[in-house]
């Protein structure tokens, strides 16, 4: 039943790196995917098959770990937060004005405390990112529509550590998402860097008490993300593994090589316009 792309992407800057899209290149994946008839969705639209897209159309699932400022910077103007039109969600906000269906759906799979600004999109000043501005940040991407994800506390390598320490980053990155948006039901859960721990079944589901409060988190998530892969089969499709979801990272030419690859094998979804009836292409 076909295949959904679920794109990576971490710093949107300046320059393409290993780990960075150049703003410009960023703003042509949107228009690629755009004339090339893919609409975004969130990942919990995919887990829950809530692919609601006009006839002819496809689904894809933007990821960006990593919280940055890159991501999400704002500025200060006569007295006002304003989003930085540079930024990559400044960037997707202003597509989504002048194209017709694009939508508030990516996943924000974020790190609550971790160094070098990726802290809810920044602290301390990091690119001008005031520290008190953090839970603003979060609390406006589920506002306008975005899915918010786990990614551990501080981007913690898990099979480095032991059980307790794994359940501690991935729980206490869940509470910090929780102060922010209260009562936010988090339903995906990112590797940091797709490495799982060695217990793997902790990366689903696990607790931690805080030996402050005394009070215990758990978490039971529905989807995990890994990092290297290919497209994902689709939710209506056996194969599909939402504890195994597959991404591809964007840099180079990688976006548009897989959409060929996708359209050349056929195996590209493509939505029959009825979210209540699943339609198989003979």
């Amino acid at each position: 039943m076909g295949r959904v792309p679920v794109l990576m992407y971490h710093l949107i800057g300046d320059h393409e790196s290993s780990w960075g899209r150049e703003r410009g290149n960023f703003r042509h994946d949107l228009e690629l995917l755009y004339e090339r008839g893919y609409r975004p969705v969130n990942m919990v639209d995919v887990l829950d098959r809530k692919i609601d897209l006009p006839a002819g159309l496809s689904p894809v699932v933007f990821t960006f770990d990593d919280a940055s400022p890159s991501q999400f910077r704002y500025i200060e103007r006569d007295g006002k937060l304003v989003i930085d039109s540079s930024s990559a969600i400044g960037i997707w906000l202003d597509f989504a004005k002048s194209h017709p269906g694009w939508g508030n759906k990516a996943v924000f799979c974020m790190l609550p405390a971790a160094s070098a600004g990726h802290a809810f999109f920044g602290d301390r000043n990091i690119e001008g990112q005031q520290t008190a501005w953090r839970f603003k940040k979060v609390q406006a991407l589920a506002a306008m529509g975005f899915e918010l994800c786990d990614h551990t506390l501080w981007h913690a390598q898990l099979n480095k550590y032991s059980d307790a320490v794994v359940q501690e980053q991935i729980a206490r990155g869940l509470m910090a998402i929780d102060s922010a948006v209260p009562g936010y039901k988090v339903r995906t859960f990112a590797l940091p860097l797709g490495i799982w721990p060695k217990n793997r079944a902790l990366a689903k589901s696990g607790s931690w008490t805080d030996p402050k409060t005394g009070k215990t988190v758990s978490y039971n998530f529905d989807a995990i993300l890994e990092v290297w892969g290919s497209p994902v089969p689709s939710p209506y499709s056996p194969a599909f593994n939402p504890l195994s979801v597959q991404r591809l990272k964007v840099t180079g030419n990688s976006l548009v090589n897989a959409l060929d690859r996708l359209d050349r094998t056929g195996e590209r979804y493509v939505s029959d316009g009825n979210a209540g009836v699943v339609a198989r292409r003979q």
